[in-house]
């Protein structure tokens, strides 16, 4: 079975260690959103990055994926 890669293209438990840290998940999510060309999503996460990081965690956990809920 293929593991699936989130952050940089890494596995998923890397990412999720990424993920369980604040500074890193809000600078991997600011860095994500802007190389996938969502650059409102970007500015989003910039700002409301700590809100978003709950979600991420959540989402990292349930469905072993990152969040994609601003697909903007």
């Amino acid at each position: 079975m293929a593991s699936k890669k989130d952050y940089f293209g890494l596995d998923w438990i890397v990412s999720l260690v990424l993920a369980i840290i604040p500074v890193t998940a809000w600078f991997c999510g600011v860095v994500t959103r802007l190389q996938e060309g969502k650059i409102v999503a970007g500015i989003i996460r910039i700002f409301g990055g700590w809100l978003i990081w709950v979600l991420d965690l959540v989402c990292m956990i349930t469905k072993k994926s990152i969040c994609r809920i601003l697909n903007v």
